[in-house]
Parts: C-alpha cells; structure tokens; sequence
C-alpha cells in the first residue's frame, strides 16, 4: 500500500499511461471580480484619517474610566468585559481586561451562588483567557442525582450564559455537557414562545445556531453591534465606539484587499491556471478570520497569498495533474531549486515559479523587520510535507483506492492544510513568535492536530456527495463506510463527536500552563472557528455564491451607519 506521508518522498515508482486524462471540477467562476482593485480609504483626505485616529483615542480613554468606575464591583467589571469582547473592541484593552480578570479570578463567588448569569459569565471569561478554573462551580445548581435544576429554566439569562460557558468544556467533565443538553433544550423550546424580551430572543436563536466560542469575532461584532443598539440599557459610548472602530477597520481591510487583488491581477491565474479556483476575496476572508487586528497587517499579507498559492497547488492534485506529472512537481518542491523547472509541463512551471519567488518575497520582507531566517526554514518544510501529503492521497484516487480509517488520518487528517497554514501565520507576529514555539508547532501539538481534524471531518460530511460526484479521493466518510460497514448516517454521528472531541482538546490546549504563547494559539482556535463557519451548513468555501458572500458583503462591503 501507499507509503505514509512521512517517508521519504519519490520512493513510489510510477507507471505511464498511455492516455492522458484530466478531472474537471468546473468551478463557479469569482463573483467579486475588481470590486476591491480600488478602497475606500484611498479616497479619504487626511484631515479625515486623523479625525478619526482622534476619535478612536478619545472612546478609548472614556471606556478605560470605565474600567476604574466598575473596578470595586466585580460583576460589573465581568458585564463590561464581555460588552466589549463582544461589540469586537476588545483588542484595544487587552492589558486591562487581562488585569481585570486577573483580579476577579481570585474573588469569592459566594454573594453570587444564586446568580447563573453571573457565575457563568466569570467561569466563560475566565476559560477564555486560559485560567483553568473548576467547572465543580455549577454543582450549586444541581440536584441530588446531579441534574440543572428545572427552576432554572425560567432564568432565560442565566440559561444563555451557561449555554455559552459549557462551550469552553475539556474532557472529562460531564457536568459541562449535561449543561450542554439542559440549556439547548430550554433555550430551543423559549426561542419558540414568546416568553423572552427581544433582545434576550434574538441572543438566544443566534447562540444556538453559532455560540461564541465557535464565532469569528468580526462576524460576530457587526451582529451584535445591531443587536446591542437595540437594547433598551446599551452603553451609549460603547455603541458608538464599536460602530466607529468597526469601520475603521473595514477600510484598513479593503486597503489589504485593493493591495491583494493587485498581485493577483498580475499573477494572470486565468490564464496560467485555468482549472483553479479563482476565490482571493473568500481567502482574505479566511485570513482576515485568523487575525484582524490592525498590528497584524505583515501576517496577514503573508498568509493570505499563502494560502492562494496553496489553494493552487490543491487543485493541480485534486483536479489537474496526472500521476507522473504529480510526482516530477513533488519532487521538484522537495528539493525547493529553481533548476527542477524543466522536466514540469508549463503550467506546473509557472506555479513553481511563483511558489519559489513567493518564499523569496517572505524572507525579504522578514529581513527588513530583523526577523530570524528560521522561520521560512520551518514553514517551506511544512509546505513539502503538505505536498507530500497530497501526492499521498493522489496516488490514493489514481489506485481507485479506499484507505482505511488509520491510513486516512496520517495523510488527509493531519496534512488537510492546517499544518502549513498554522506555521505561516506565525511569521509575520513579531516578538511572540519565538524559535522554541516555531520547533513547538513543527512537532504537531495536540492543538494543531485537534485544528486539522476539524478542518478535514467538517470539509468532509459537508462535501463528501460533492466530491464523490466529480470524482474525488475517498472522504472519511466513504473509509468509515467500508471499513466498519455501517450507514453515512452512523458515520456522520461517529465524525461529529470527533469534532466535539478535537473541540475539548482545543480548549484544553489553550489552559495554563501554555507550552506557546496564547496570541499564537489563538491563531488556531481562529482557523478552527473560520473552518466552523464556512462548512458547519455547506461547502461554502468553493462554493461561495450563497453565505460567504453575505459575510464578505458585511464586513469588506458595507460599513455601519454612525
């Protein structure tokens, strides 16, 4: 059978055919077209720029008296935390809210044992910020037989804030999934009365669909901002603050975008590359989910022209290449030199090219910043691996071969991309993204594993029918089917839990002690969270007709009337 992903590469002898057959995955052409060549930004003045950089500082300085207001009630200080977090203008306070939670991780929670709502909210927060508090907290609300009590039900808040809570649960603690259970089934069957007030209505029907540990927080805060206006008791400075900051940071992005597009123009996809998908807005997108924030600018215009490479090269193996074809490009990015270029056919060699001069761009723009050569050195050894794990699972389609379920998780699993990806986020962070955490992630944690097992089951029960249709390497669902002989249905039961498992395994990960820094592991729970949003109802990252465009449109597209 095929060898692993971790041998060495070319140790597979390849047969020529005589006959030279290509897949087409007729791929929907970009519905963006040069909507984004031109920003707004660059149409503002610079009296406006400095205008607004003026305002941004004045909310500032009213939320950070804020904080000194609410500092001697801990409650209070916990309700304008999460405001915050959740109007996305969280970035802006980091120190504080770091201090503040610091704080409140020490407090006493007896005054607040009749308080769901605010227990929930201290435990949510906590967890958020990697404090491994006990979940024995709730034991509280339980009766005897260790069952929520029923009379919580009638507390709707409550039962949203540990809703939420129980979604930073780790293994091994059933109290939290009971929680689970119990407040899903009471917030469903209230979401459907009209017991709750409008605003409580509204957060309720969304969290069960999204809940906050699993939403991207761009997405996220232009949701809320509309929901939080209309709450009778809503912070008017806070309101006007996110409405200001959220645009802001639109036209930072479409600036990126109009830049991107730019070197996406001059690369001529269409015509060197024909068969790939064409979807650079829907991949800045994807970046723009993994850091938004203004300091990761550098980051981002690295990884985002990664991933359109790798989205290339994804679909050379997929859709394009044959076998021999196939194994002269792997061979050729083993050995990362551009005298490998001749034995390619001319469209492997143009994306070689672009692969080797893209590394190159990198490491010079890393130089300038004083950054250490190391860090291209591990992510182009990621990026071999990757393609090795796509020749894998070509050779794979070409023997019409179903691996088995073992097989599937060496190569498919843990090379979906989010490897190579993870790497590449790092190295345009700055300072944080030391060598030790760049050897750290090379030695697949059980984080980044947990990341691409989400990644590759989501991608797979939402678009196995798909794939299967235009001729595609067995999913896990097909390997699951055949090698335990049960149902799709009993298999999407069986790959779902895992994605609940590799959840647990996430939030366990991101618990003191930390073997990397958290702005680093944040990077994976937000790929895992952008991997959450685009597969959890539909393929919607190649197929981006339907809701990815309505995200795009919300957050690059239309700003929020001030």
């Amino acid at each position: 059978m095929s060898a692993p992903v971790s041998a060495l590469h070319g140790s597979t002898v390849i047969k020529a055919t005589p006959t030279t057959i290509r897949r087409t995955a007729d791929f929907h052409p970009t519905i963006w077209g040069d909507h984004f060549l031109k920003s707004t930004s660059e149409s503002m003045d610079a009296v406006e720029v400095v205008t607004e950089q003026q305002e941004v500082q004045k909310m500032k300085e009213e939320v950070k008296r804020m904080f000194a207001v609410a500092a001697c009630n801990p409650s209070e200080t916990l309700e304008l935390i999460d405001t915050i977090q959740r109007l996305g203008l969280d970035y802006h306070f980091e120190d504080e809210i770091s201090e503040k939670l610091r704080d409140n991780e020490k407090i006493s929670l007896d005054k607040y044992n009749g308080d769901l709502h605010i227990v929930s909210l201290w435990f949510r927060l906590l967890r958020q910020e990697g404090y491994n508090v006990a979940s024995g907290i709730f034991e509280k609300f339980t009766n005897e037989q260790g069952k929520f009590n029923n009379a919580l039900a009638s507390d709707a808040q409550g039962m949203l804030s540990l809703y939420e809570a129980s979604h930073l649960m780790v293994h091994g603690e059933p109290m939290l999934e009971e929680a689970l259970a119990f407040t899903t089934t009471h917030l469903q069957s209230s979401t459907t009365s009209s017991r709750l007030r409008p605003f409580l209505a509204a957060q309720a029907k969304h969290a069960l669909n999204q809940p906050i540990r699993k939403g991207l927080p761009r997405v996220e805060a232009r949701r809320f901002i509309s929901v939080y206006e209309e709450n009778p008791s809503h912070n008017e400075v806070l309101l006007n603050f996110a409405k200001l900051d959220f645009n802001v940071l639109q036209k930072m992005h479409q600036k990126e975008l109009s830049d991107i597009t730019r070197w996406w123009k001059d690369l001529d996809v269409a015509s060197n590359l024909p068969f790939a998908r064409d979807r650079l807005v829907e991949s800045y997108f994807w970046i723009v989910g993994v850091y938004f924030e203004p300091q990761y600018a550098l980051a981002r215009r690295i990884l985002v022209k990664v991933f359109v490479m790798l989205s290339f090269i994804d679909d050379i193996y997929d859709v394009h290449g044959t076998i021999e074809e196939l194994q002269l490009f792997t061979d050729a990015v083993h050995s990362w030199n551009i005298n490998c270029l001749d034995p390619l056919p001319e469209y492997m060699k143009y994306c070689y090219r672009e692969l080797l001069k893209l590394y190159e761009e990198i490491e010079e723009l890393l130089k300038k910043e004083g950054r250490g050569s190391y860090r291209v050195h591990y992510a182009k050894e990621a990026m071999k691996m990757q393609v090795q794990g796509y020749f894998e699972e070509a050779k794979w389609f070409h023997e019409n071969y179903v691996p088995t379920m073992e097989e599937y998780w060496q190569v498919r699993v843990m090379f979906s991309g989010y490897y190579v990806l993870t790497l590449t986020s790092f190295l345009g962070m700055g300072d944080v993204a030391t060598e030790e955490a760049f050897e750290c992630a090379s030695k697949y944690p059980k984080i980044i594993s947990a990341a691409c097992v989400v990644c590759r089951l989501m991608d797979d029960i939402t678009g196995h029918e798909i794939e299967r249709e235009r001729g595609h390497v067995a999913t896990s669902v097909e390997c699951y089917v055949k090698q335990y002989e049960v149902s799709e249905k009993e298999a999407y039961v069986v790959l779902n839990k895992k994605v609940d498992d590799a959840w647990k395994d996430i939030n366990e990960e991101c618990l003191v002690p930390l073997d990397v820094p958290m702005p680093l592991l944040m990077r994976l729970v937000n790929f895992t969270r952008v991997m959450h949003i685009l597969y959890k109802d539909g393929y919607n990252y190649t197929n981006a007709a339907g809701i990815t465009k309505n995200l795009i449109q919300s957050i690059f597209v239309d700003p929020i009337p001030l």
